[in-house]
């Protein structure tokens, strides 16, 4: 039997991420699998454009391709950078169990917190639901618009004389940096992206192959992204857009959802939360984006859009 060939991004974090696929197919399949890496168009372009040229749907339409001709037998995907479309002809037949979906603060003074630090501290993050969220809790601190992958800003930490830098916490500890994380931010404290710290496996329709592997998914896992991309898809929410949304099973049973929708300047943050059976993950989002637009989100919406096409 041929290898299952498995497309991925070639960042390291990527590579580490289809990795654990990759083993975890091989030991419970009993079968070979090869990584076919594969430069995206958001891997070439400046992160500045993604927004305005197809948000992060740009990091998974060569993978896509790959699947859709036959290069590959199945796509490996960070499940925050999926769009909200499904491409036709492809499904997500997979998602492996979700690590630390929190973010983390990295601080060049070892042990500080995100409240402990300095009056005008400086910030860096590349997100704008980072962003969004530290200028709400910290008027004081000055956001410094970062770049790259990870390595490269965890060195910007000393190169560029910044406080602290705020990263996903899932992402640290797959590269082995966990040791690096000086406060896990509370979700109360800093509400995490959409999909964060999950790993989607992505094959075609009718594949016999993705069939077998949607038997490896976990099932609370599936039902806390369900939740997350319903709110997300109602909002009509990219990649450039303040919004945040955490779901998880409670003690009761039921899966709940915490969401947000935010300024950019961090003035005004709208919140909603609520509560439904697990297998209604989907509904939940979108009633919970119902009433962020209701209470106001829409209007807030309509004005981050604006400046985005200004």
């Amino acid at each position: 039997m041929k290898p299952v060939r498995i497309a991925t991004r070639a960042s390291e974090l990527a590579l580490v991420q289809a990795r654990l696929v990759a083993e975890r197919i091989e030991s419970a399949l009993g079968v070979a699998t090869e990584l076919v890496t594969m430069r995206t168009r958001g891997d070439r372009l400046p992160e500045a454009f993604l927004a305005k040229l197809g948000g992060k749907g740009l990091f998974v339409k060569e993978l896509e391709e790959g699947l859709l001709e036959g290069r590959a037998d199945l796509a490996v995907h960070s499940a925050k950078d999926l769009p909200a479309r499904i491409t036709p002809g492809l499904e997500f037949s997979s998602f492996a169990r979700r690590a630390d979906p929190r973010d983390a603060l990295v601080a060049r003074e070892r042990g500080a917190t995100l409240r402990e630090l300095p009056e005008g501290a400086r910030v860096g993050t590349g997100s704008s639901r980072r962003t969004a969220q530290l200028r709400a809790l910290r008027p004081d601190l000055r956001v410094v618009p970062l770049r790259g992958n990870v390595g490269t800003r965890l060195a910007k930490l000393e190169s560029e004389g910044l406080d602290a830098l705020v990263l996903a916490c899932a992402g640290l500890e797959r590269l082995g940096h966990a040791a690096r994380i000086d406060e896990r931010l509370a979700p109360e404290l800093m509400l995490p992206a959409a999909g964060q710290g999950l790993i989607a496996v992505q094959g075609r329709v009718r594949d016999p192959l993705a069939r077998e592997v949607a038997a490896l998914s976990d099932e609370r896992t599936e039902q806390c992204l369900a939740a997350e991309r319903g709110l997300v898809c109602a909002l009509g929410a990219d990649c450039d857009t303040p919004v945040a949304a955490l779901a998880e099973h409670v003690p009761s049973g039921a899966l709940r959802l915490r969401a947000l929708v935010a300024s950019r300047d961090g003035r005004r943050v709208l919140r909603h939360g609520a509560e439904s059976r697990p297998e209604e993950g989907a509904a939940l989002g979108a009633a919970v984006a119902g009433a962020l637009l209701a209470e106001g989100g829409a209007e807030l919406l309509e004005a981050l859009h604006a400046e985005a096409g200004a």
